[in-house]
């Protein structure tokens, strides 16, 4: 038997037809504040308060003053991409995730930048899965969610060490809290945000409806961050760019009726709570869980939504300090 760690641990009664026959109720629901959750073996999990940033639809929030040069800079004609899917040969496709069984042993996390990361110990398994597989040279993630004590463990460049783990960055994040990271403060993502509250998930997807923001990325992006984000990543003083935290939404009149169905389920995600500029990287990459249930060819016909189907929204001011 695999450990809760090699797999997803999905809600039950995941009807697997309700894909294949469009039996999807997301464009009707109406818009509101509420946590989205995760079924573990101790119970379900709230990710984070429904007030959080991470859980609050957007759609009636006035667009950004400078909606126009971000999306520009990100780019009117980049297609929607969907970094995530079902294991490509035997690895991993999107950041994944585990789940600490009860009692799960803690142990030490040696920091690169320890300066700015939450001190161990972290009940990361041995066999917690790493972004990219065990010989990855790319971001290596290791996102644990702790059901027990409602807390997210997640870290950046994660190798095994022979007592425990050593990572360039890592980040503990109270599931029950709103509380943020110190100013300036990096997390395992740029931003100093959290990982996962951000990822598509193939259980949510699978009931019909997603209630949080998506996480991306940009090549591109200013020095300067908007809250939620702690954090910059970038040495440009270009305001043209977009700054880490930036929300932008699908806009409502963009027809998603022509997709399939689990494109579609995304896609009015995008449309209610949006997404958040997290990370350096390609630009338009939506980020989500890795899954061998998920449909590669239908997720990526997501790339006919163009940049220019986008606009940033205003969340709050711009911290360049």
């Amino acid at each position: 038997m695999k450990s809760s760690c090699a797999d997803r641990v999905l809600s039950e009664g995941v009807v697997i037809a309700m894909i294949a026959t469009g039996l999807l109720a997301c464009a009707s629901r109406p818009a509101r504040a509420e946590s989205p959750t995760l079924q573990t073996p101790q119970g379900e999990v709230a990710i984070f308060p429904a007030d959080n940033p991470w859980n609050q639809p957007i759609d009636r929030l006035a667009v950004h003053p400078k909606s126009e040069q971000y999306i520009r800079s990100i780019g009117l004609d980049k297609g929607l991409h969907p970094d995530f899917g079902a294991p490509w040969n035997g690895v991993p496709s999107g950041i994944p995730y585990c789940v600490a069984k009860k009692g799960q042993k803690r142990v030490p996390v040696k920091f690169e930048y320890a300066a700015e990361s939450d001190p161990g110990p972290y009940p990361i398994p041995d066999d917690a899965p790493i972004e990219g597989g065990p010989k990855s040279n790319g971001d290596r993630h290791v996102l644990v969610i702790d059901p027990e004590g409602k807390k997210l463990y997640e870290l950046f460049s994660s190798f095994k060490t022979a007592d425990g783990w050593k990572a360039g960055s890592g980040a503990v994040f109270d599931l029950s809290s709103n509380r943020l990271r110190p100013a300036g403060w990096t997390s395992a993502d740029a931003a100093g945000l959290p990982i996962f509250p951000g990822l598509v998930r193939y259980d949510e997807v699978s009931h019909g409806e997603i209630r949080h923001a998506l996480r991306f990325t940009i090549v591109r992006s200013q020095r300067a961050y908007i809250h939620p984000a702690r954090h910059w990543a970038s040495s440009s003083s270009d305001s043209n760019r977009p700054p880490m935290g930036l929300r932008v939404r699908l806009k409502a009149g963009v027809d998603i009726r022509g997709f399939p169905a689990e494109d579609r389920v995304i896609l009015q995600a995008l449309k209610m709570y949006g997404m958040i500029v997290a990370d350096n990287g390609s630009d338009w990459f939506i980020s989500g869980a890795p899954d061998p249930r998920w449909n590669d060819d239908a997720l990526h016909k997501i790339g006919k939504i163009k940049g220019h189907d986008f606009e940033a929204v205003d969340t709050g001011p711009i911290m360049t300090k």
